[in-house]
């Protein structure tokens, strides 16, 4: 089993083994998943991977440097995870690793580096994507959500090509709209259309990393809000001169009174959806909202399958193991969520026969309560991987799900060398 994984892996850095092709079978059922649903959520976001440790690993690229100037090597991650409007992730629907190329600080101000090598092209060709998969889902409303690092002009130009999506992203820059006015000012000028109150959830403190700045803590809070929208048309920048405006709706939430010394919440969402009601913009704050799902992807991948733990010796074997655990990343986070949601659900719509007739034996063995549905079985494989169960613990999350998995991985190998 270890060495044909290794074969697998192993093979020669330009053969058809690609990360992409791996994820292909995966991706194809992510589509039929999303064919079966009225909206679907596609969520983009990228992620740096430290293999700094990996001295001899060939392919690598500059993905920073600290303040004495020593550099860190891994890759760089984009993926677009498929959820439902209601959270539940549907599969990987694409997902990307690239060696970033170190430059200059006089080549990254030049404007003659190719778009296609800048980083936020992956934006770009992560839509382009999701546009091919919403054509295959002609019944489904397929929204493209994104945080403030995807607000480029170029993204939404690239939306009126082809508008087989929708876009949700939060605002960056305060653009100009074609009155001379920025979007920010217009949007705040005009009277609340609602006020409600908003659950804030808690948020550790951070310390300052090599790219991240520090981060305050955060206590959990009931903010009151007022929520606005406006349609406006934006002016394409300087260096778009021959682009038409382009029409989009802006949804903003402020903190109107928040805690003293604590900063104000503070939202602008640009969205290509028609906002005409009060629901539909609460809607696309939801929908926002569910854009941390990637969050506990990219954390299921790195601290759950530990990825950033691999030794391979070449960025293609890196990117191959990390297709592979992508996959089941999605599982891991599939697995936790409906046993939350839908405990009462039949286990095996989840879990294979092989791998209940496993945990049969297990719980019989440690005299456990046999599953009787996929909450019963998310718990006994969550208790295989250290989960204690308590009164008041909480319920299993990502990391000792993995654990989990990784356990009952090795019981079914063996239970299918078993003897007749």
């Amino acid at each position: 089993m270890v060495k044909g994984y290794y074969r697998f892996i192993d093979q020669p850095d330009d053969s058809a083994v690609t990360m992409e092709n791996i994820l292909l079978p995966h991706r194809e059922q992510t589509v039929r998943r999303m064919q079966a649903q009225r909206t679907v959520l596609c969520i983009q976001d990228g992620s740096t991977l430290d293999y700094t440790a990996l001295a001899e690993c060939e392919g690598l690229g500059v993905t920073g440097k600290n303040q004495t100037g020593a550099k860190s090597h891994g890759l760089q991650m984009h993926t677009t995870l498929a959820v439902t409007d209601e959270g539940l992730p549907l599969g990987v629907l694409r997902a990307q690793c690239w060696a970033p190329v170190s430059r200059s600080e006089d080549q990254r101000k030049s404007s003659e580096i190719p778009k296609e090598e800048k980083k936020s092209y992956r934006w770009i060709e992560g839509l382009r994507d999701c546009m091919s998969a919403a054509a295959g889902t002609p019944n489904t409303r397929v929204v493209s959500v994104m945080d403030r690092e995807a607000d480029i002009f170029d993204l939404f130009d690239q939306w009126r090509k082809g508008s087989h999506v929708d876009l949700l992203v939060r605002a960056r820059h305060n653009r100009r709209t074609i009155d001379g006015n920025k979007i920010f000012d217009v949007v705040r000028s005009t009277e609340p259309q609602v006020r409600f109150h908003l659950h804030v959830n808690r948020q550790s403190a951070r310390p300052k990393k090599s790219k991240q700045k520090a981060r305050p803590g955060r206590s959990e809070r009931s903010a009151e809000v007022a929520l606005r929208w406006q349609r406006v048309e934006v002016c394409p920048p300087d260096t778009h001169k021959n682009s038409e405006p382009v029409t989009l709706w802006v949804v903003h939430i402020v903190e109107e009174k928040p805690p003293e010394g604590v900063k104000p919440l503070e939202w602008f969402l640009l969205t290509t959806i028609k906002i005409t009601s009060s629901e539909q913009a609460r809607q696309c704050l939801t929908w926002y909202c569910l854009r941390w799902r990637i969050k506990d992807f990219y954390r299921t991948l790195k601290t759950g399958c530990r990825i950033l733990e691999l030794r391979h010796k070449t960025a293609e074997r890196l990117k191959r193991a990390i297709a592979i655990n992508s996959v089941i990343a999605w599982r891991i986070m599939l697995m936790t969520l409906l046993g939350r949601e839908t405990p009462e659900m039949s286990a095996d719509m989840v879990f294979t026969d092989t791998e209940l007739e496993v945990m049969q034996a297990y719980a019989q063995h440690r005299k456990l309560k046999p599953p009787a549905n996929l909450q019963g079985a998310v718990y006994l494989m969550a208790k295989m991987g250290g989960y204690l169960n308590r009164k008041h613990d909480p319920p299993p999350g990502h990391q000792l799900m993995w654990y989990g998995y990784i356990y009952l991985q090795g019981l079914c190998a063996g239970f299918m060398l078993r003897g007749p």
